[in-house]
Order: C-alpha cells, then sequence, then structure tokens
C-alpha cells in the first residue's frame, strides 16, 4: 500500500484505484449522480477503506498498527489544515472542500480502528453500539454529507441503518471473526443469560443456545434497518435506489440467517450475485410501483 510519505502525481486516480481494490459494493454505487458527486463518493471510500487497511492488513502487531493510525490520523488532519502526504487524503482535500466535510467522522474511524487492536470482546450491547457509532455510522454521515443532506433527522436515521448493517455483518461472520481473529462481538451478558460459553462459539455446529441468542441479535439488527428505512425518502432523488439497496440488502441477510435456522457457525450466509440481483429486483420492482 502507498506510503504516508510517497509523493503522487494524480491523486484522484490513487483513490480510484483504491476503491476498486476491494470487492465490497460501495464504489460501484451511486451510478445515477452527477459525475463529481461519484468522484466524491470514491474519494471517501478509498479513505475509509485505508483506514480498515490500516486496521486489519497491515504490518501486524498491535503497536505498528496503533503508530500507522495515528500517524494517518495526523495526515488527515492536513486535508483540512495543510498538505498532506498521502495521495488519498490529497484528494480528500479537494474533496472536503468541495462537499464541506468535516474530520470528526473519519477520526471516529481511525478510533474504531484502535479499539480494534485493544480488545477483542464486548461487555454489553451498549458498549457494541458504541463501537457501531465509530466504525459503522461515520461512512453513512459522510456519504449523506456529499449528497448535501445534514439535517439531524436525517442523520439519526442514517445511523440506525449503518448499526443495522454492522450489526447483521458481525451476526454474518461470528465464525470468521472467532478463527481469524480471536474477536467476539456477541455481548458477553447476553451470552451469560443465553447460557454460551466461548467454547460454543468455537463450536464447528451451534448449539441450541447459540442459535437463539444468534436470532435474538439477528432482531436486533433488523430493528435498527426497519428504523431507519425513511432515510431513502429523504435524500436526493439520484440516490435513493442505493440507499434502499442498503437497507434491502441488510434485511434480506437477516432473512438467510433466519432461513439456515440463525446458525452462523456451520455455514456463513452470504447472498451471492444472483441474491444481490433479486434484492435489487424486488428494490427497482417497488420503485416502479410507487412504494417505498
Amino acid at each position: 500500500m502507498t506510503g504516508v510519505g510517497t509523493p503522487v502525481e494524480d491523486p484522484l486516480a490513487a483513490a480510484e484505484m483504491q476503491s476498486r481494490r476491494h470487492d465490497e459494493n460501495f464504489p460501484v454505487l451511486f451510478a445515477l449522480l452527477p459525475l463529481e458527486q461519484r468522484r466524491h463518493m470514491r474519494v471517501v471510500y478509498a479513505v475509509c477503506r485505508t483506514i480498515d487497511d490500516l486496521g486489519d492488513q497491515g504490518t501486524p502487531g498491535t503497536t505498528t498498527r496503533l503508530r500507522a493510525l495515528d500517524a494517518f490520523a495526523d495526515d488527515l488532519d492536513r486535508a483540512w489544515t495543510g498538505t498532506p502526504h498521502h495521495p488519498v487524503l490529497v484528494a480528500l482535500s479537494r474533496t472536503a472542500r468541495a462537499a464541506g466535510l468535516s474530520p470528526e467522522p473519519f477520526h471516529r474511524l481511525i478510533a474504531a480502528n484502535r479499539m480494534d487492536q485493544e480488545r477483542t470482546r464486548w461487555e454489553d450491547f451498549s458498549d457494541l453500539l458504541d463501537y457501531c457509532r465509530h466504525s459503522a455510522t461515520p461512512v453513512g454521515e459522510l456519504v449523506l454529507a456529499v449528497l448535501g443532506v445534514a439535517d439531524a433527522e436525517s442523520v439519526a436515521l442514517s445511523d440506525e441503518t449503518c448499526i443495522g448493517l454492522q450489526l447483521v455483518n458481525f451476526w454474518q461472520d461470528i465464525r470468521r471473526d472467532h478463527d481469524e481473529n480471536d474477536r467476539i462481538y456477541l455481548p458477553l451478558r447476553d451470552m451469560e443469560v443465553f447460557g454460551v460459553s466461548e467454547s460454543d462459539i468455537a463450536a464447528p455446529v451451534a448449539s441450541r443456545a447459540v442459535r437463539e441468542l444468534i436470532a435474538f441479535q439477528t432482531d436486533r439488527a433488523r430493528t435498527h434497518l426497519q428504523a431507519g428505512a425513511p432515510l431513502a425518502a429523504r435524500v436526493p432523488r439520484r440516490a435513493r435506489l442505493e440507499i434502499r439497496m442498503f437497507t434491502a440488502a441488510g434485511l434480506a441477510m437477516c432473512d438467510m440467517i433466519a432461513a439456515q435456522g440463525h446458525d452462523t457457525l456451520a455455514h456463513r450466509p452470504a447472498p451471492g450475485r444472483r441474491g444481490r440481483v433479486a434484492i435489487a429486483a424486488r428494490v427497482m420492482g417497488r420503485l416502479v410501483r410507487g412504494s417505498r
């Protein structure tokens, strides 16, 4: 990955390249927006992705990763106060001026990645929500800023949507998080209430208690997603399809988890290409019919 001090000739091209290195849906969405807004979206995505790379794929070792995040945080501020070094931040300095972005959401994302280096367990659901407010809601708030939406109600709806998406991703990836990073996002107090131990999470198949706990947590994710659904009616018309797609994808994942008996230890649910197409078709059908 390009270092913080690497010179760059075309920062926008660097941001585009960074956004396309990953297979998530974000960089290919918002196709109906004006070209300039699409570019701003890709720059925002590239910065968010770079922060996650520093926290997840950087040189192993907590101290090394924390230092890399600290250096990036310092360079991030230069996008508003001076001349940054990292190419995606050079691109961000232009986007920040054009879209009126604040550095605060980016700093929350950096804080979330610091948390990932310092803890792997969450005491209760309020702790997990606080993590989501650092790891997930900043992205939605930045998207709204690029769209020119800043009212408090819309931001609150975006936060609900992003929390729901983050939660359902946790319950989708329980096995992967545990086996690859020794992380358990299921709150410890909830595990205690449902009679679930850490050895149960390491088992190849979810026990009845684990499935009941996952069902409980999946319902929480669904509640947040449904609470945030009215956001789509509050954004510019050209962005409504994508906002509805985010919510529909999250709810579809909740349905997939339920359909396999809430056992995400034995099999990781994923919609695949056909599933994503089906979700898009349903959303577009509702738009054609004029429903939300």
